[in-house]
């Protein structure tokens, strides 16, 4: 059975009560963030005042408002995503808007594509490479074509793409109102997983060794030798946990955005997002993504098989030496994102 018809089935049991209607939260002036009701689907929410791309319609036409009096399976799916993330807010109000306000850094994320009027908050370990190489051939205005020709480094300079926090505060809320914004996300722990793997496992990350390993270390491994104390290259899982959900760390600065919540980098509680794409459906939604933007002729998301893959199967792995009290106090960290985007508490979890 196809992975998006199991998570219909699941969805169906979860939001038989849930209304149809969606909660927004628009970046105002000065950043207030005010409540705006979105209608159920096929009627357009944005009235007369969203702008045809060259005669064409905008990607939230296509979605909203769509041609085919019948919606599809897939546009079904996402409304029951939508209609999730926030019933999630609503249910736990108190601790996913504990912030009113958002600064313009809180958008650094949001990658913003003005020629298909798209918004797409980047999130790391969630194919936001291939991501950005698509964001990079749609915004290049034809000077790429094959998004796999860009090398990977490349996409993520941060002058290749324009992010939503360089535009003037009435020029983000238009963008905010007028433009289709989503995201991509992936079962919590094993997006936790990957990052270690990438950042701590691998002998080419020591940026990442210096800046967070050595910090490990010190706080984590008792009688930690010098060479570990200078290097930072050989954390322990175990002490990646426990530095996690350290209540230190999060008071020093805020985690790195590659084991960052994603409620945290695209603020999904306060920006209405209207498609939520899944890692375990990623082809699927991503050339649904381009198919409302109007490119789907022509460019489609990027397929390869990814020998290195971080699995469920790795991720109940590295969990089997996390006491259950760092792993109840972990699930605690990365709730939301469990409940905001569908996933179960995972089997292998020894929660208290």
């Amino acid at each position: 059975m196809k992975p998006a018809l199991l998570e219909v089935m699941r969805m169906n049991r979860m939001c038989r009560m849930v209304l149809a209607t969606c909660l927004g939260s628009f970046i105002l002036v000065i950043f207030y963030f005010q409540s705006m009701l979105h209608p159920v689907m096929r009627r357009n929410p944005f009235g007369v005042d969203v702008c045809c791309r060259k005669g064409s319609r905008s990607p939230l036409q296509e979605l909203y408002n769509p041609i085919q009096l019948e919606l599809s399976n897939t546009a079904v799916l996402h409304q029951m995503r939508r209609d999730q993330v926030t019933d999630t807010c609503r249910a736990n109000s108190a601790m996913s808007r504990k912030r009113r306000v958002l600064t313009p850094n809180d958008l650094k994320h949001l990658v913003v594509d003005e020629d298909h009027e798209l918004i797409y908050c980047y999130v790391p370990k969630v194919a936001c490479t291939n991501w950005k190489r698509l964001m990079m051939v749609l915004t290049g205005r034809g000077k790429y074509s094959d998004p796999m020709e860009i090398p990977a480094n490349e996409a993520h300079i941060s002058a290749n793409l324009k992010t939503l926090n360089q535009y003037s505060i009435p020029e983000i809320n238009h963008r905010l109102k007028s433009y289709m914004k989503f995201l991509f996300v992936r079962e919590p722990f094993e997006r936790l997983v990957s990052a270690y793997r990438n950042k701590f496992t691998q002998k080419y990350n020591t940026s990442f060794h210096k800046r967070y390993g050595t910090k490990i270390i010190k706080r984590q491994r008792k009688n930690a030798t010098q060479e570990a104390l200078h290097k930072g290259a050989d954390v322990k899982f175990e002490e990646f946990v426990a530095y996690l959900i350290d209540p230190h760390t999060q008071r020093e600065e805020p985690f790195n955005e590659h084991w960052q919540t994603v409620y945290s980098l695209c603020h999904p509680c306060h920006i209405h997002y209207d498609l939520v794409g899944k890692y375990e459906t990623l082809e699927e939604d991503s050339n649904y993504v381009l198919q409302l933007a109007g490119v789907s002729s022509y460019l489609k998301f990027p397929t390869y098989a990814k020998s290195t893959r971080t699995t469920d199967e790795m991720t109940t792995e590295f969990f089997q030496n996390i006491s259950s009290e760092h792993q109840t106090q972990l699930y605690e960290v990365y709730k939301l994102d469990f409940l905001m985007f569908n996933y179960s508490v995972p089997s292998y979890l020894k929660l208290e």
